[in-house]
């Protein structure tokens, strides 16, 4: 038996004992959930609500020890000492608590990811496993102490290699799904991965980075390290896209951490479906920060002393109502600064009081108490003070007020009057239309400054108080039980009490839109507009974030081309950091090369140092003299692809990028190509998967943001840059479209489209 087969079986002997070690935990959780389980509804109150509380603990810690069973371990340290320290998802002890597998993100873990020759410590060589399911297929060694005897032994054995772990990982096909990084996470990324949580700290990456991959596994640290204080409060994700969040979804629970809420900006207010698009110009628009202005003067608008104000007649004393009072009442309810629906109580009661006391000073006796209750029931049964009142101060819900504000251009002027006639004729629409994504952060705006409804603050505050009385039947639960200073809080057994199976952190937080978060994570950040951070800050009022983006692909034209700009204005020039990620993993070297240049060219930021890979004929150039050419052309080279990096198992993805006006001739083509050269069967297979899940896809650049693919074909690229907005956008746009391939990008066009862009 080769040294090599030796080491092998050695490690292979430890991942088997892991491995047992999980299934025994997994075994005990289930036979403790079994039990729970088995005593039904049974006993006394206290007991019933106890062992409620304990099945959902088992529950959810049965749940993370099934998320990670791909790859439980991956590496290993060797100290100076003799000492080895096997690193893995999660951490795992024996019956007897002695460590066996150390969480990848304790402490002790760190030099994993960070110790270099020049600066490795006590460490003197770490390992890289590569598991397939339960089997130990590879392993690689790093040594770090050129002094130490692991130098001969890692050579002697076959196992000595640089970066041999993370090369593989890179070249193998891409899924749907993104995975996770834990095993090859580089210095850089860990060092921004366990920066410190206060304050927001803003990632900038070129493409290939791993920004998406560090943001979420900052995530996880950040749950690992301050479990107390964000396990209650989540972590919110903020994606572009629901392909996106699609494609994210699977790493943060095989890291172990469900307790995360992932939304596109579009999802965050709970019961609003935007489902139309504005222009790009009128999302410009809409970002401004001063918007936030026209929104509460629309607010201000029905706050008002109405030109007709009516006397009411009652028990045949007139009771007139003055503009005095109405001012009086409005001034009264301002001071309360409370949203516009809660301060209207303070307004009426005020007015109602003065009405009163009018009534009152107009009679020459001192009314009683049943004839002055008399008097207040006629007053508010009057339908001319009762429209008065609301005249004075309208209730009112945020899709209302903006559908009305978008609806009329006068009040748009008026509201916002710093806009331009052609601004207001862009912005104005058709009342009832349905909203777009861009009006999210003006409704968020409107529920802030408004408050729930009277009826849905009256749901509330019954529900609260059920709420509020369930939590006191807890603490006496506890109390009775003599288990209120353990684990279990009177606030987590209430919580256990009332929750369905379904009622996770992620549901009840989104379905509340005042929720706030402990800590957000946005992603492509650089597109969010000025009005969307005001949303995203709302939520998180502590300010702790974490920020990636690459201001070089920004599209939006109300965008980030400035972290500075931005930044400061969001969180002041002392609430925020960046870190810089330099080096692209994705890309090969001459794909990254090329779009280096494009962008540079352009005036776009480059943060992009080198590429890790070379692979020549990386990149590739068709022309054809015409539209017919080139749609066959295309169809062609997407059959070789997918024949190359498409298989059956569900692994590889192909894109082809195109302009709208191409994409139904290419749609039309591809689709044939691939009938007349698949088995009837794989060609069922490739075109009936889901969008977020296709291996052969045609897509626009704003799809793909993000994402990643073996192949990509950028078709026409010159139209692609004449339909943007604006010259960055254009550049961004073709910026972002050329570096999705990990293996194989084709540049396709015909002869006219190559004279009016150079790439």
């Amino acid at each position: 038996m080769s040294s090599y087969s030796s080491q092998l079986h050695a490690e292979q002997r430890v991942v088997t004992h892991l491995y047992e070690r999980l299934d025994d935990v997994r075994e005990q959780t289930k036979s403790r959930l079994a039990d729970v389980r088995a005593a039904g509804s049974h006993g006394s109150p206290t007991q019933r609500t106890e062992r409620d509380s304990f099945a959902t603990m088992y529950e959810d810690r049965l749940m993370q020890l099934r998320a990670v069973e791909d790859r439980l371990v991956f590496g290993r340290l060797d100290r100076l000492d003799g000492q080895r320290h096997y690193i893995g998802r999660i951490g795992l002890s024996d019956a007897d608590h002695k460590p066996l597998l150390m969480d990848w993100r304790a402490e002790a873990a760190r030099p994993f990811y960070e110790a270099t020759p020049s600066h490795h410590g006590d460490i003197a060589m770490r390992r890289h496993l590569t598991l397939r399911f339960r089997d130990v297929v590879s392993i690689e060694d790093e040594v770090l102490d050129m002094a130490s005897t692991e130098v001969d032994r890692a050579a002697q054995s076959g196992t000595l290699t640089g970066e041999g772990a993370l090369l593989a990982s890179l070249g193998q096909r891409r899924t749907g799904r993104m995975t996770d990084i834990v095993a090859t996470i580089q210095g850089e990324q860990d060092r921004i991965i366990r920066a410190p949580l206060p304050g927001a700290l803003v990632v900038q990456g070129g493409p290939g980075t791993g920004k998406t991959a560090v943001a979420l596994h900052r995530a996880a640290f950040l749950l690992y390290t301050h479990r107390r204080r964000l396990g209650h409060s989540g972590v919110l994700i903020v994606g572009p896209s629901q392909e996106f969040l699609h494609y994210i979804d699977q790493v943060l629970p095989s890291l172990g951490e469900t307790g995360v809420v992932s939304r596109t900006i579009d999802d965050l207010i709970p019961g609003i479906d935007a489902t139309a698009v504005d222009s790009p110009h009128v999302a410009r628009i809409k970002g401004q920060a001063r918007m936030a202005t026209a929104v509460a003067n629309a607010v201000k608008a029905r706050e008002r002393i109405p030109s007709t104000l009516p006397t009411t007649r009652v028990n045949g004393i007139d009771v007139p109502l003055l503009a005095a009072d109405v001012d009086h009442a409005l001034a009264t309810a301002h001071g309360t600064r409370k949203p516009h629906n809660k301060a209207r109580g303070t307004f009426l009661r005020t007015m109602m009081s003065t009405l009163r006391t009018r009534y009152i000073e107009s009679v020459d006796y001192t009314p009683e108490r049943d004839e002055l209750d008399d008097v207040e029931s006629q007053l508010m049964l009057n339908d001319e003070l009762r429209h008065a009142l609301n005249l004075a101060w309208l209730p009112m819900t945020a899709p209302w007020l903006i559908d009305q504000m978008l609806a009329k251009p006068a009040q748009l002027r008026r509201f916002a009057p710093w806009l331009t006639d052609d601004e207001v004729s862009m912005l104005t629409r058709p009342k009832g239309s349905a909203f777009t994504r861009s009006d999210i952060p003006l409704l968020d705006e409107a529920f802030e400054l408004l408050g729930p409804d009277p009826m849905e603050e009256d749901r509330r505050r019954k529900a609260q108080a059920r709420k509020d009385e369930e939590i006191r039947f807890a603490k006496d639960t506890l109390s009775q039980a003599g288990i209120g200073s353990g684990i279990v809080s009177a606030s987590m057994l209430a919580d256990h009490m009332t929750q369905d199976d379904d009622d996770s952190l992620s549901m009840r937080a989104g379905s509340d839109r005042s929720w706030t978060y402990g800590h957000i994570v946005v992603d492509e950040a650089q597109e969010l507009t000025a009005m969307d951070w005001r949303m995203l800050v709302r939520r998180c009022p502590s300010r702790s974030f974490t920020i990636v983006g690459d201001v070089a692909q920004t599209s939006a034209l109300g965008g980030t081309h400035s972290w500075d700009s931005t930044m400061n204005a969001v969180f002041g020039p002392q609430g925020w950091d960046q870190r810089e990620l330099t080096i692209n993993y994705r890309n090969p070297q001459e794909v990254s090369d090329l779009a280096s240049r494009f962008a540079s060219r352009s005036g776009l930021y480059v943060s992009t140092v080198k590429a890790v890979r070379e692979m020549p004929d990386s990149v590739s150039r068709l022309m054809a003299n015409g539209h017919d050419e080139l749609v066959h052309v295309v169809s062609d080279t997407v059959l070789d692809l997918a024949s190359r990096y498409v298989a059956s198992d569900g692994t590889g993805r192909v894109a082809v990028i195109a302009p709208d006006s191409w994409r139904d001739d290419l749609r039309g083509a591809i689709d044939a190509a691939l009938r007349s050269h698949l088995s009837t069967q794989e060609y069922d297979r490739l075109t009936h998967q889901p969008s977020w899940d296709e291996q052969v896809s045609l897509c626009s650049v704003g799809s793909v943001k993000g994402l990643e693919y073996d192949a990509v074909v950028v078709v026409e690229p010159g139209e692609i840059e004449q339909s943007a907005p604006s010259r960055l956008t254009a550049a961004a746009d073709l910026y972002v479209a050329m570096t999705r391939p990990t293996q194989r990008l084709v540049i396709a066009r015909t002869r006219d489209d190559a004279k009016s862009s150079e790439i």
